[in-house]
């Protein structure tokens, strides 16, 4: 007989997903986890000096809240405390202004070129009000037909554009171009490849539907809910117990897997089918993040008066400007002049640093494996939509692309996202097949940002996983 009904390799938020969705079944569920803590791309720690607690990785949630699967978890049951910046997200430009990402549609449009809020309204408007619609066809395996036929193919008409192509087609000014190319270059792909309209339009109608919030405290508020909830359930987890081949786990009617094929293909070698395993070796990693922390001595200096009330800041002052960053990253070369996603946690929750005191997040993306240093450009970009800022800072923690490899062993390369979300690997991750977790082992399955839907804190592929082990298992 197994020891239990089953094993969750790896406590990222589809580990614990999947382990929820197990134990709700009222199956015996045990997740082992390599490090001492939980929490995978979702920890927070002091990284700089004692006192500033900044997210390792993941920082600004809206999937967090947004997630078909996350609400129907009792989380602020156990402590999960969501915060809402009054402004989502500011894209700043050299003239002292900025356009912002608001929940309100109207107020949004109020921020961009005249003439351009038509064309942004009609783009977001249809889906805000149906976003759990949405969700339901976009947030897992590709589903034939869809269970909203026709809002998906009204979305699809527009997502499966380029989106540099689509901006510059629906808007005539700058501030909506560069809006929606900053939210469209979170894919870590060049804008003018098909489909990345998808991921503008995905986070503009996720912050007008449920916002981007903060979670009080950091994204690990988000894991410990998580994992507590899991052990009301009778949930197990052992921590420190890094897994390097499934024959060292506990004896399981079925074994979910939270990591990438590269992993899998490590883990468990020769017992999969030579098809598969060729398979996995041919998955695409994408480019990787370089990733900056600050202890700061005071709240970032914008320029823009936006900026200084956002939870959000972009930097790139137009669709070219982010267009090329991005599409260098992808080609394996460096940006003079790159992309920054900066995140102001501190603005908004004062658990994070001392009385007085701020923190900085930040993070470009760079090519797969980088070991560049990238802070000097990164301080560069910041300073010059925040002269001054460089003097705020107390103390900074850098990780490479290859350092994030290093820390999340699912970050192959620095890829945040466990592997490419292009056109070609969206819905097909990480194999081409009708049920994309299961492996070729009987009772083993997939349950990381491989799978889908992708990356993000959603626990939507381990939720999904899950489902499918109930139903072929159990």
């Amino acid at each position: 007989m197994p020891d239990v009904d089953a094993v969750i390799v790896g406590s990222g938020p589809n580990g614990l997903a999947a382990a929820i969705e197990l134990a709700r079944a009222g199956k015996s569920v045990v997740i082992y986890e390599a490090k001492d803590t939980i929490g995978g791309g979702a920890r927070t720690l002091e990284l700089t000096l004692p006192g500033y607690w900044h997210d390792v990785c993941s920082a600004i949630h809206p999937l967090g809240v947004g997630s078909p699967f996350f609400k129907t978890l009792p989380l602020e049951q156990f402590g999960l405390e969501w915060i809402h910046p009054e402004i989502l997200m500011a894209h700043p430009f050299d003239d002292g202004t900025a356009s912002q990402l608001m929940r309100s549609i109207e107020a949004t449009i109020s921020t961009l070129d005249p003439g351009d809020g038509p064309a942004y309204k009609a783009l977001m408007e249809p889906f805000v009000d149906r976003w759990d619609d949405l969700a339901s066809d976009t947030l897992g395996p590709l589903r034939i037909p869809p269970r909203h036929p026709f809002l998906m193919a009204r979305f699809g008409l527009k997502a499966l554009r380029p989106a540099s192509d689509l901006a510059e087609s629906l808007f005539r000014g700058p501030r909506a171009r560069a809006l929606f190319a900053g939210m469209a270059g979170h894919a870590c792909i060049p804008l003018e490849h098909v489909a990345t309209a998808s991921f503008g339009m995905m986070l503009g109608i996720l912050g007008h539907a449920v916002g981007w919030p903060i979670p009080k405290g950091g994204s690990q508020s988000i894991m410990n809910a998580m994992a507590a909830y899991f052990q009301s359930l009778g949930g197990q987890i052992v921590t420190s117990n890094p897994i390097s081949n499934l024959n060292e786990l506990a004896s399981a009617r079925t074994i979910l897997l939270d990591i990438t094929p590269r992993q899998l293909l490590q883990i468990a070698g020769e017992q999969l089918s030579p098809r598969y395993r060729t398979q996995l070796e041919r998955y695409r990693y994408g480019p990787g993040v370089f990733k900056m922390d600050w202890a700061l001595a005071g709240p970032i200096p914008w320029t823009a008066s936006a900026c200084r009330r956002a939870g959000t800041i972009h930097l790139g002052a137009t669709i070219e400007e982010i267009a090329l960053s991005e599409r260098l990253a992808w080609e394996g070369k460096d940006s003079q002049n790159p992309f920054v996603l900066v995140a102001q946690q501190s603005l908004f929750d004062s658990t994070r640093a001392p009385e007085g005191r701020h923190t900085g997040w930040a993070y470009c993306h760079v090519p797969h494996g980088s070991k560049v240093d990238m802070s000097e450009l990164i301080i560069k970009q910041i300073e010059r939509f925040a002269p001054g800022f460089r003097d705020l800072i107390l103390e900074t923690r850098t990780m490479t692309a290859v350092e994030l490899n290093r820390y999340n062993p699912n970050y192959i390369g620095g890829d945040i996202n466990g592997g490419v979300q292009d056109i070609w690997q969206l819905f097909t991750r990480p194999v081409l097949s009708l049920i994309p977790y299961k492996t070729s082992i009987k009772g083993v399955y997939m349950c990381s940002s491989s799978t889908p839907p992708g990356g993000g804190v959603h626990g939507m592929c381990g939720y999904h996983a899950a489902q499918v082990a109930l139903r072929e298992v159990f």
